[in-house]
């Protein structure tokens, strides 16, 4: 009594497990079960797998919906936007199952986020699409007259690739006097049709029968085939061989060796002669596959393995052995041998790894899923029975299912990609069998990036230095960031702050390539109008959120010899550097004649002005000094010196390659009376206008000295605060005394100028210090030239 109790609770204990089981694998995972027929078209659809799970839209598109298939042309899709499967391809039911009796296909569907499994079933029905077929057209017989009625001759079956109703299902034979037609069903080898002898066959009568067997199917309408059977009448052998055994069961073992003796057979014939020679064959009723394993010796009646038998595909034969003697009409006799096939361990597990993602964020938390694996043995008991395991440290392991030989791969700590960014997971299965077989499968899990990183520049701040006139819209520098994360949160892009403050108004005739950071200018800077200016530029990663970063890029303009010399005296009315000086003839040698005065947009040696003669009257009379621009006579004139001279000035910078002009100066010797008259209405002239000069010199001098003593606190500053030194490549010249003490005047058209500007050491002429260095002077008539200065 104690037992039964104990028994029982031992049972409800097991049921209210299975029970725990069932219901958590439903929650993990459902199954469906639908059917179709096979040849329908492509795009039919089989069932709505969203309707049938309660599944909505949203979800299937959220959660990556999908059939997940090693098959490169699966049979079916899922559509991922309403969950409905179709077929994608025609399915011929005897291509995808063969003879079997059932053709279920399963499909295997996953959702993400979480992973989410459902196995849905679909049964592909026959159809009645193949007639049946005999193996030969025309078969011959040979019959004994003495047969008695009630003899059987088995013949070959029709083969009909349906199965089920639409397999064969009857056989007829055309109507005689002779034969009847019996149908032994062998299951699942089918219905065998035998020949029966109903009444005696008498040679001389009838040497010869014509039949015709047809063999019919379950469709509606019925397919058929027919065979022509030829029945020869033979003279008296009427004793058929006969086995001595009723039954011959045997067992082997898988992947035997070729050649290997199964079983030997023997009958015996108590005719004599050729009626009691016995030849022993395989029956008609045998499958094509069995003929291709196993052959038999048709003198001794032994069985040898032929071809590798393999448990895997089939654990029983059932092998038909048809003994016939030599008579002139054969008799036969079949006999069956059964061999039972026995499992060796020859099937390593095989490993099928379903990833559905190989990257993981370095943020995942323990517990999450990588992939699937699914692990298969072909053998059975022991020798299938899998361990599956992982390598060792490693922030992953393996998490059986609830289905048997299921694992999740998922992960079991936290992930840093700073500190390894890829695993390499190998995955070992062995099995429990002897010998044992294992199998090994590694796959590669990369962690992705989080952006956790702002984009760095290379220098904070930049310094860059351009040559004026550089060519609008190309490149002038660039600035260059990186990221310490990857893929689209390394991946920067770069704009320029545009606020529209005073410290960012230059930015509007500047552009930058926002993937490589190359900064383009355009238009074409002029140091004369510009000599620096200062931008913000932005770096900004493509993460999500996107992080950003900003560095201050300074720009400072380079001077070229891009300004041609300009001639301000002496310069005529209409604008040609042409001027005449009226001298006494009785001035003595070094005589002032004039002074030839030009400007230079440029500085430093781009600005640094050289006079010269080209050309002159009379080589012994005028020089020129090379620095200042003063003409003065060499010696005094003498009576037969001509009235009239021309000299012809070239006025030519310093730069790499120089720039100049030309200017004529056209001096006239006069009497000493009208010299001295001249010289008085000149002097009036220049007295009146040089009181107005001078105001306005000491004006532009004080105004002039502030902005170069704040230029210079400015340049201290920054080469204070840059510990580099290739600011000194670009700072002024070392003959540069620094004193504002220069100025021209000079006219054009209605107005007059003054030109103030920085005096260079001995023997430099002018060089304007900056913009804005002109001053236009009140308008006064006079009745001389351009007074000098």
């Amino acid at each position: 009594m104690e037992q039964r109790k104990r028994e029982r609770e031992i049972a409800r204990g097991y049921l209210f497990g299975c029970a725990a089981a069932v219901l958590l694998w439903t929650v993990a995972s459902a199954q469906l079960r639908y059917s179709i027929s096979e040849e329908v078209e492509d795009g039919t659809m089989v069932g709505n797998i969203a309707r049938d799970l309660g599944l909505d839209k949203n979800t299937l598109k959220d959660r990556k919906y999908r059939i997940v298939s090693s098959n490169a042309d699966p049979l079916f899709y899922v559509n991922p936007n309403d969950g409905v499967l179709y077929v994608s391809r025609k399915i011929d039911r005897e291509e995808v199952c063969a003879q079997s009796s059932a053709c279920v296909i399963n499909v295997k569907t996953v959702l993400e986020n979480p992973l989410e499994v459902h196995y849905v079933e679909v049964e592909v029905v026959d159809i009645n699409d193949h007639e049946p077929i005999f193996h030969e057209k025309d078969k011959k017989l040979e019959i004994s007259e003495s047969v008695l009625p009630g003899a059987r001759i088995q013949l070959k079956a029709a083969l009909d690739r349906d199965i089920g109703q639409f397999s064969v299902q009857q056989y007829k034979l055309s109507n005689n006097d002779h034969f009847r037609l019996e149908v032994k069903d062998k299951g699942d080898d089918g219905k065998i049709p035998i020949l029966v002898v109903q009444k005696s066959l008498d040679r001389e009568i009838a040497g010869s029968h014509s039949l015709i067997l047809r063999a019919l199917d379950g469709g509606k309408p019925p397919k058929s085939g027919d065979m022509n059977i030829l029945v020869n009448v033979l003279d008296i052998n009427d004793n058929a061989p006969a086995f001595p055994k009723h039954d011959y069961s045997f067992t082997l073992s898988e992947n035997i060796p070729l050649g290997t003796i199964v079983v030997q057979v023997n009958a015996t014939d108590l005719d004599d002669g050729p009626n009691g020679e016995i030849v022993y064959s395989f029956s008609n009723s045998m499958n094509q596959n069995i003929l291709n394993l196993f052959d038999i010796n048709s003198m001794t009646g032994e069985i040898t393995v032929k071809n590798l038998i393999d448990y895997e595909e089939r654990d029983k034969y059932e092998i038909e052995i048809q003994a016939s003697d030599k008579g002139l009409a054969p008799l036969s006799t079949e006999k069956s041998v059964i061999i039972k096939i026995v499992d060796v361990n020859d099937n390593a597990p095989e490993i099928e790894v379903t990833s559905f993602s190989n990257s993981i964020p370095e943020d995942s938390r323990p517990g999450t899923t990588v992939a699937l694996i699914s692990i298969n043995d072909l053998d059975s008991g022991l020798n299938g029975k899998v361990i599956c395991s992982l390598n060792k440290n490693v922030p992953f392991s393996l998490s059986p299912s609830l289905q048997d030989k299921m694992f999740s791969l998922v992960t079991k700590s936290p992930l840093d990609r700073e500190k390894q960014s890829q695993y390499e997971l190998t995955i070992t299965a062995k099995d429990a069998g002897q010998p044992q077989l294992s199998s090994e499968k590694t796959i590669s899990v990369t962690v992705s990036d989080v952006n956790d990183n702002s984009p760095e520049f290379s220098l904070s701040p930049y310094t860059f230095y351009v040559t004026e006139g550089n060519n609008p819209g190309a490149s002038v520098f660039s600035v260059k960031a990186s990221d310490r994360d990857e893929n689209d949160n390394a991946r920067i892009s770069y704009h320029i702050i545009r606020d529209g403050s005073e410290d960012n108004k230059f930015t509007s005739f500047l552009n930058i390539n926002s993937e490589n950071g190359n900064v383009l200018a355009l238009k074409s800077f002029d140091f004369e109008t510009l000599k620096t200016f200062q931008f913000q530029v932005v770096a900004s990663d493509s993460g999500t959120p996107s992080l950003s970063n900003n560095v201050t890029v300074n720009v400072f303009i380079l001077d070229q010899n891009d300004n041609v010399p300009v001639m301000l005296y002496p310069l005529s009315s209409n604008g040609s550097a042409q001027g005449v000086e009226e001298i006494p003839r009785n001035v003595n040698a070094g005589h002032l004649v004039t002074k030839v005065r030009a400007y230079d947009a440029d500085i430093g040696y781009n600005g640094w002005l050289l006079f010269s003669l080209q050309e002159v009257t009379d080589h012994s009379l005028f020089a020129l000094d090379r620095y200042t621009g003063q003409i003065r006579t060499l010696r005094s004139f003498t009576e037969t010196d001509e009235a009239e001279h021309k000299l012809l000035v070239l006025v030519k910078d310093n730069g790499n390659v120089s720039l100049s002009a030309t200017a004529t100066v056209i001096v006239k010797l006069v009497e000493p009376k009208e010299a001295f008259a001249a010289s008085d209405v000149k002097s009036a002239a220049k007295d009146d206008e040089d009181s107005n000069v001078i105001f306005y010199l000491m004006i532009s001098l004080g105004a002039v000295s502030v902005l170069f003593l704040v230029s210079i606190i400015v340049l201290i500053a920054m080469q204070c605060s840059k510990s580099t030194d290739y600011t000194s490549k670009y700072l002024p010249e070392t003959n540069y005394d620094g004193t504002l003490c220069h100025s021209i005047q000079y006219r054009s058209g209605e107005k007059r100028y003054m030109l103030v500007g920085p005096r260079m050491s001995i023997g430099s002429t002018i060089v304007p210090g900056s913009h804005a260095n002109t001053l236009v002077l009140p308008d006064r008539r006079r009745t001389s030239e351009e007074g000098k200065h």
